[in-house]
Formats: structure tokens, sequence, C-alpha cells
């Protein structure tokens, strides 16, 4: 009872600073980490050759379509769990644990089921080309059925987060990413297994981060009890779960479309084109997902600070948030901007278009990411408050809206630039509507505020 005590301590009172570094660095770097582990596959396949680097690059998006259902009912669930904790209604909070775990695995299964009885035709889809498509599927084949792990880590993650348990999730993280950095290159070179070493490596490294989890549930460390018997389905609890989890869960399937429909316009300047987009769509990956990590620490406190009423707390909480964050972006923004050649070089055995077509992309998006920070803070922030419908909007700008358009339109006027300059310009365009929907959120938390005082 301690500990649980601790937990709401922070999440309530704590000061800002204390509280966003205890919940939001150890989430960045398990998230870091975690990213770095799909960045250590591509380097370790680069030395398999263009082809099947092209290979995980195009699988890529179909393993993120399968992690959105953690993030719809984890990301869902952890938004209303917080608010629920600040209003000290622990029983519909844990009910709310338990329905969003088991249904995200149930969920979880069917669709895995149905990537892998459809599973050629759905690389075709994503862009495989012929000599990229044997070796997606010797990859995926094997990959996908791991997924149900990770969707099971996913929602955990969110869960285990949104009741102050941030060191659970950064250390289950952590020692997957680890784990996977070791066993890459022994199982692809040392076994010969090629690409689907780089597949079984990662399914082994997602089991153990399960693990992490389930001891952390079975020595009841956690304030909820998972029970099959807790689950309820009520209308109130899906609507609320769906109310924050639809927009996550979109965001995640525009984030694997963008990544398809690059991958389909850079098939026409070959193998090498998909490569060095690919490694630099994971690079900046690394970088986001890093953001969203801490993120998810701020998103505990901003949605407990809301639904307690404490607006002055809630509003330190954002700008701290923004600081760090754009800080945080502005540095990695600056490395790939002046290291690009360097950075891609390591991802190749020395595929002199590849490096071109890497080099071009990453000092470009070097420059956008600087600006991701304060989008991606405002972005979770209004799911964290409950705010579904504004968090969809501007959830779905960076990856959908703004994105879309621009790379179905652009690449057919400015051939290869125009592929290289999508993201960079749908990042600018979400910035400037993140910034028009900030300032109309401060004035009803500042009418809100008035109306208690």
């Amino acid at each position: 009872m301690n500990n649980q005590k601790q937990k709401m301590e922070l999440l309530g009172n704590a000061p800002i600073p204390k509280a966003l570094l205890a919940m939001g660095i150890p989430t960045m770097i398990g998230m870091l980490i975690n990213a770095l582990y799909n960045l250590v596959d591509a380097y370790f396949v680069s030395g398999l050759g263009e082809s099947p680097m092209g290979a995980i690059s195009i699988v890529y998006p179909l393993g993120q379509v399968v992690v959105g259902l953690g993030l719809l009912f984890g990301n869902g669930a952890a938004s209303y769990i917080s608010r629920l904790l600040g209003q000290g209604k622990d029983e519909q909070a844990n009910k709310v644990a338990s329905t969003s775990l088991y249904c995200s695995l149930s969920v979880g299964t069917v669709l895995i089921l149905f990537c892998v009885v459809f599973l050629e035709p759905i690389l075709i889809l994503l862009g495989a080309t012929k000599s990229i498509l044997p070796y997606a599927m010797t990859y995926a084949e094997i990959y996908i059925i791991s997924c149900i792990f990770n969707v099971f880590n996913v929602t955990m993650n969110n869960i285990v987060t949104s009741e102050g348990a941030a060191k659970t999730t950064m250390f289950a993280l952590l020692i997957g990413a680890v784990l996977n950095i070791a066993l890459d290159p022994i199982f692809i070179y040392t076994f010969n297994l090629g690409v689907s070493g780089a597949a079984i490596a990662t399914a082994i490294s997602q089991i153990i981060s399960t693990l992490v989890y389930l001891y952390y549930l079975f020595s009841k460390k956690s304030i909820f009890r998972f029970r099959l018997k807790d689950c309820s389905f009520s209308k109130e609890i899906f609507s609320e779960i769906f109310k924050i989890g639809v927009p996550t869960l979109v965001f995640q399937l525009l984030t694997s479309l963008s990544i398809s429909l690059i991958n389909n316009a850079a098939g026409a300047y070959g193998d090498a084109a998909i490569a060095g987009m690919g490694v630099v769509t994971r690079l900046v990956s690394m970088g986001s997902l890093t953001v969203f990590g801490f993120i998810k620490g701020f998103q505990p406190i901003a949605g407990y600070s809301y639904g307690a009423k404490k607006y002055h707390r809630l509003r330190q909480a954002i700008k701290t948030s923004i600081l760090w964050s754009t800080i945080f972006c502005i540095v990695v923004g600056f490395a790939f901007f002046l290291f690009p050649t360097p950075i891609v070089s390591r991802f190749t055995t020395g595929n002199i278009e590849m490096i071109h077509i890497g080099t071009s992309s990453l000092r470009i998006n070097g420059i956008t990411f600087m600006l991701f920070g304060y989008y991606t803070v405002y972005s979770s922030l209004f799911l964290a408050l409950g705010k579904g419908k504004e968090g969809f909007l501007l959830g779905a700008c960076r990856q959908g809206i703004c994105f879309i358009p621009v790379i179905l339109i652009l690449p057919s006027i400015w051939g290869l630039n125009g592929i290289l300059y999508a993201q960079p310009i749908a990042d600018v365009l979400s910035f400037l509507i993140s910034l028009l929907m900030a300032l109309s959120l401060h004035k009803q938390l500042k009418l809100s505020e008035t109306q208690i005082n």
C-alpha cells in the first residue's frame, strides 16, 4: 500500500520537474532503447545487401499496424486510468486495466492470423519488389507471429506507466533491447540464418520483455489485478478507451501507411532508394520514439492533474515538457543535419546511390525534426485530457492529413526530391496547426480554472 501511495503522490503532488524526471526519463530511455534495436536490426542486416535491407523496411510498417492494437487498448486505457486515479476511483480503474489487456490480446491474435494467411499479397501491397519479396517473406513469417508478445508489451507499457511505475516499463524495454542487440549478430552471421536470424532475435527479445511484465503482475506490485472476472464490457469503459485509443490507432496506421507510400514511391528508383529511405525512417523514428517515451511520462501527470482540477500544475507540466523535448529535438536535428553522410554510411557496404539518397533525406528531416517536440506535447496532451476529437485531428496531421496529399502529388512533379521533402513539409504544416490548437486549449483551461476559483 505504501508503494501505491508513493505512486499517487508522484502523480499528484511532487514538484513537476521531479515528477517528469521520475516518470519521463525511464519511459524515454526505454523507448530510446526500443527504437535502437529496430535500428540495430537494420545495421546488421545491411551487411547482407540492399535487398535484405529493403525487406525489413517493407515489413516494418506491418509490424507497426499489429502493435497499434496494443496502443488502441493500452493508450486508450492509460488516459482514462490516470483521470480515474486522480478522482480516487481505483476500482473502476482496475476494471479498465483488465478489460484493455484481455481485449488487446484477443484482437491482436485475430489480426496476426489474418496477416499470416495473406502475408505475400500484403507485402506486395506494402511495396515489396520481386527481388525484395523472398527476403521479406522469410523475415515476416517469424516477426509477425512474435508480434503477439509485442501487443502485450505495448498494452502493459501504457497501463503500468499510467499507475506511476515508469521504471518497470524502462526495465522491460531495456532488457529486451539489449538482448536483441546481442543476439542479432549471433543469429544473422554466426548461425548464418540471414534475415530470419534477425527476426528470431527480435522474437526472443519480445518474449523476455513479456516475462518482465508477468513477473511484475504475479509479484503483486501493480495497483491492478488483471483478472478475467474484472473485465467489464460496459459502454462507458469502451467509450472512454476508444475515445483516446482510436485516434492513437489511427495515428499508428497512418504512420504505417506513410512508410508504405514512401516505399512504393521509392521503388521506382530501385532497391537502393527503398533501403536508403528505410534507414532515414528508422533514424528519425529513434528520435521521435525517444520524445514519445518522455511524453508518455508526461501524460499520466497531465491526466491526473486535469482529473484533480489542479490546473496550475497542469500548465507547469506543459511548459516544462515543451522546453525539455524541444531542446532534445534541436540537438538531434542538428546531428542529422551536420553529419548525415557518416551516419547513413554505417548502414550499407558502400552503395553510393543509397548513401546519396539517405544523406539528402536525413539532412532535410533534421531541420524540421526540431519542431517535433512542441507538436508531440500537444498531440499527446489532448488525448491525456480525454479530448479525443482534438487529439485525433492533431495526431493525424503529421503522417496523414498533411503528409498523404504531399507524398501522392509531389513526386510526380519533383521526382525523387518530392519523396525526400514530403515528410519535412508535413512536419512544418503540422507544427503550425498545433500552434493554433494550443491557443484554443489554453483559453479553455483558463476558463475552467476561473470557474472553480
